[in-house]
């Protein structure tokens, strides 16, 4: 028998709950600010008839458009305050025009249900489908983006995501940082200065060795520093603009400071696309990898992930390697079926290797 999805998010274990459905109808019957994440990939308009119908089918783009926003003004009512939400979706063309669906639904939920948007990822896949274009580029990138229901109290942990700072090092009794400042031409820079008061460059070069000494105690791993005549400010050199540029201009300096604990991936996702050869049926291109930076990032650890388009699983499966409980909704009693398959491999082989290690 079914458990409910109040009764599930109750339970202590990591399995995923699958539903099987529409997902609209679905999810109305979700309790309101219950889930932590929202990720899906929802059925592409016009590009292939899924098993068991539903969305993606309609016979103009403003019909598939508003039945999504339907479905995503669910998602916010039932994901809590804090809660985050990624959506996947391609474009289509039609009568040789690319019709921008992805940015058509994206400014609608901004402006008519008050998602905001964080990011909008480029998700490069190195390879596009068969295209005997002879008048356009070929496609291999789908838009990718990130919402958040509150922008001021949104869960994000962006230490799990980060890339290992590399560190600080002496060299011939000299600190040099991460990527090689070592202070000696930032200090023979402010030596030589004539667009500097003297009185400035006494404080520059105090700032400067101040900067050094968190570099040896290691509470800074790299830095930049920007000087009045010899480095233009970053982004904008309009003091109205950019305040950065303003201290420039009224201090004659100012350093840029890299976070302790490596950078942030950027909006751009090198990932290759699932191989549709080994799978069963379902022939969706959306992979593992994809789910890693969204789940790490703003699903806490014991939170709760859904997918209303889960398919044979994909964010399911990413979900329990990571420690999330998920729930998938799909139409498809063949799609749920081979996701629950996926589960029980996983699960089995994750049994497995823990035998191996206790023995």
């Amino acid at each position: 028998m079914q458990i409910s999805v109040s009764d599930y998010l109750r339970l202590p274990e990591l399995s995923p709950l699958f539903l099987e459905g529409d997902a609209l109808s679905v999810l109305r019957q979700f309790p309101g600010d219950s889930l932590d994440c929202c990720l899906t990939s929802p059925p592409y308009w016009g590009q292939r008839q899924y098993e068991g119908g539903g969305i993606g089918l309609e016979g103009e783009a403003h019909q598939f458009i508003r039945n999504l926003l339907e479905i995503t003004k669910e998602i916010k009512r039932v994901l809590k305050p804090t809660g985050s939400f990624w959506l996947n979706i391609d474009d289509t063309y039609r009568n040789k025009s690319l019709m921008g669906i992805p940015w058509r639904v994206a400014i609608a939920m901004m402006d008519e249900q008050g998602w905001t948007l964080r990011n909008g990822v480029d998700w490069n896949k190195h390879k596009g489908g068969l295209d005997s274009s002879k008048d356009k580029l070929r496609n291999v990138y789908e838009p990718f983006f990130h919402f958040v229901k509150d922008p001021r109290n949104y869960f994000y942990d962006d230490k799990a995501i980060r890339a290992n700072a590399r560190k600080s090092v002496v060299k011939n009794g000299a600190v040099v940082s991460a990527t090689g400042v070592s202070g000696v031409r930032y200090k023979r820079q402010l030596e030589l200065s004539t667009a500097l008061s003297e009185e400035e460059k006494r404080a520059a070069l105090r700032d400067l060795n101040e900067v050094l000494s968190r570099v040896v105690a290691g509470k800074v791993s790299d830095f930049r520093m920007i000087i009045r005549g010899q480095q233009r400010a970053t982004h904008s050199e309009s003091e109205h603009v950019s305040g950065r540029a303003k201290e420039l201009m009224t201090k004659g300096y100012y350093f840029l400071f890299y976070h302790p604990d490596g950078t942030l991936p950027s909006d751009v996702w090198d990932i290759l696309p699932e191989d549709s050869q080994k799978r069963k049926k379902h022939y969706a291109v959306f992979p593992e990898d994809l789910c890693q930076i969204p789940i790490l990032a703003t699903c806490p650890k014991g939170g709760v992930m859904l997918d209303p388009f889960c398919g044979t699983g994909t964010t399911q499966l990413a979900a329990l390697k990571n420690g999330r409980k998920s729930i998938g909704i799909d139409i498809s009693a063949e799609y749920l079926q081979l996701a629950h398959e996926r589960i029980d491999e996983y699960t089995k082989q994750s049994l497995g290797v823990l035998q191996l290690f206790n023995e």
